[in-house]
């Protein structure tokens, strides 16, 4: 899974985007999104496609598009 966000006070800007790939029942590969205001519940959205290739492919064009828009990958910090 991941998790981008985007933090800019001044403008009141707090927002999260989730991104995860899964699989399917029958064979297919889904490409799982969340996003919305960081601390509210999110807009879902789920894209199928054929193979995991064209998955990762559809996620990979996702995260690019987010990180020119100013998103940053969160780090991840365990307990």
């Amino acid at each position: 899974m991941i998790r981008l966000i985007k933090k800019d006070p001044s403008h009141n800007v707090f927002r999260f985007y989730l991104i995860q790939i899964v699989p399917g029942l029958f064979g297919q590969w889904g490409v799982l999104r969340e996003w919305g205001r960081i601390g509210q519940p999110g807009t879902v959205r789920k894209d199928w496609y054929e193979d995991e290739t064209q998955a990762q492919i559809a996620s990979d064009k996702v995260l690019n598009q987010k990180l020119k828009r100013g998103y940053s990958q969160e780090e991840t910090v365990y307990a």
